[in-house]
C-alpha cells in the first residue's frame, strides 16, 4: 500500500520500526576513505532517516550484514563446541535495486547450491529489504543492461523528498506502524507510490552469448592480468562475491581453548587456491582475472540461469590499477561476434 506523509511522521514510524528491527543503511562517514581527507560510504546501523545516504551509491554493498566480514562459527575447547547465538532482532537493509537482485545471487550459492549454510540462513531469515529509489544513472553501473535496474520483490520502498517522505510498504509486519499511526491522524494520506527506477545508464556492457572454453585461453586475461596488484578490493565491495577462507584461533592463555572463524577471501591474491603439499591453481594473474570474469558472466548462469554480476560498477570504481571488468566484458563481446 502507497502513502505520502511528512518527514516528521515517518521519523515516527521509522523509530517504531528500530524498536523491532536492527536498520542498516548506507552512511556517509567522514574521514574513512582509503586517504585521510576522504570519506567512504558504507553500511551501518543507522538510528534516523537523516544518517542514510539517499543520493549517492555505496562504496561497499549490504553484503556485509548478511555475511559478516570475520564471523566466528564456533568456539572449542578439548571436548566440546559451542556455536554462538545468531541476531537478536530482525534485520531491516536499505538497498537499491542491483543490491536486491544481489540477494538473489547470494541465496542461490548459500541457500541452493546443494546444501543451506546455516550461518547465512539464519541471518537472512531474519531480513527485510527495503527498496531506495535510483533517479539517476551512477557514473559506472550498468544495472539495465543486467537487467537489474528495475525490482519489485522488496518489503518496502521508501522516497525522501525534502519534507515529504513516500512509501509503497508490501510487507503487513512493516504496515502495521504506518496503519496504527494512520489512525490518529491526517497527514498519512494513501497514494500511488512507484519506485524510481533508472532506464539508461552512462555506461552499457554487452554480454557475449557464445563463450566456451576456447575463450578461457583469450589473450585479454594476460593483457589484464599484467596489470592488476593482486589486492582483492574488486572481490571485497562486490555484492557477490562469496569467497571465504577459515582460521582457527588459539587462545593465549590457552592454546587448547579457542574459535573458528570464517573470513572474508578474494581469488585474486596470493595463496588462495594452495592445497596441501604446497599444490596451488591458477598462479598467474591472468589466471585469476580470467576465472573471475567468466565465473561471473559464463559459469554461474550455466548453472542458475542468469549472469552473476548484477552491475552495479563498484569494482570499477575501487581498482586501484583502473581496470574495467565492464571493458573487459565488452571486449570479449566485440572479438566473439568479429570471429
Amino acid at each position: 500500500m502507497g502513502y505520502q506523509l511528512s518527514k516528521t511522521k515517518a521519523d515516527g514510524i521509522f523509530q517504531q520500526w528500530a524498536k523491532k528491527y536492527d536498520i542498516f543503511a548506507p552512511v556517509v562517514m567522514e574521514g574513512e576513505g582509503c586517504f585521510s581527507d576522504t570519506d567512504i560510504i558504507r553500511y551501518v546501523k543507522v538510528n534516523s532517516l537523516d544518517e542514510i545516504e539517499w543520493n549517492k551509491k555505496s562504496d561497499y554493498s549490504f553484503k556485509e550484514v548478511l555475511l559478516a566480514i570475520n564471523e566466528t562459527l564456533f568456539y572449542f575447547t578439548e571436548d566440546q563446541t559451542t556455536v554462538p547465538k545468531g541476531p537478536e532482532k530482525d534485520i531491516l537493509i536499505f538497498l537499491r535495486s542491483c543490491d536486491l537482485h544481489a540477494v538473489k545471487r547470494l541465496d542461490e550459492i548459500y541457500l541452493k547450491n546443494g546444501f543451506e549454510d546455516f550461518y547465512y540462513a539464519r541471518v537472512r531469515e531474519r531480513a527485510k529489504f527495503i527498496l531506495m529509489g535510483c533517479e539517476n544513472t551512477c557514473a559506472s553501473g550498468f544495472c539495465v543492461s543486467m537487467g537489474t535496474n528495475q525490482s519489485d520483490n522488496y518489503d518496502a520502498y521508501v522516497k525522501v523528498d525534502h519534507d515529504t517522505v513516500y512509501m509503497d510498504v508490501k510487507c503487513s509486519e512493516l504496515n502495521e506502524e504506518i496503519c496504527a499511526e494512520a489512525m490518529h491522524t491526517e497527514e498519512i494520506m494513501v497514494a500511488d507510490v512507484t519506485p524510481d527506477f533508472v532506464t539508461e545508464n552512462k555506461e552499457k556492457v554487452t554480454l557475449p552469448k557464445n563463450l566456451s572454453n576456447d575463450s578461457f585461453t583469450n589473450e585479454i586475461w594476460q593483457e589484464y592480468g599484467a596489470r592488476c596488484i593482486k589486492c582483492g578490493r574488486c572481490n571485497f565491495v562486490c555484492p557477490t562475491c562469496t569467497c571465504f577462507t577459515m582460521q582457527d584461533i588459539f587462545y593465549r592463555d590457552n592454546e587448547k581453548v579457542g574459535e573458528r572463524r570464517r573470513v572474508w577471501a578474494s581469488c585474486q591474491i596470493d595463496g588462495y587456491t594452495e592445497m596441501a603439499g604446497g599444490h596451488g591453481f591458477r598462479k598467474s594473474q591472468g589466471d585469476r582475472m580470467r576465472f573471475k570474469v567468466m565465473h561471473k558472466i559464463y559459469d554461474f548462469e550455466k548453472r542458475f540461469g542468469y549472469p552473476m554480476c548484477v552491475g552495479c560498477g563498484r569494482c570499477d570504481d575501487v581498482c586501484p590499477e583502473y581496470i574495467s571488468y565492464s571493458n573487459c566484458v565488452n571486449r570479449l563481446a566485440k572479438e566473439e561476434s568479429e570471429s
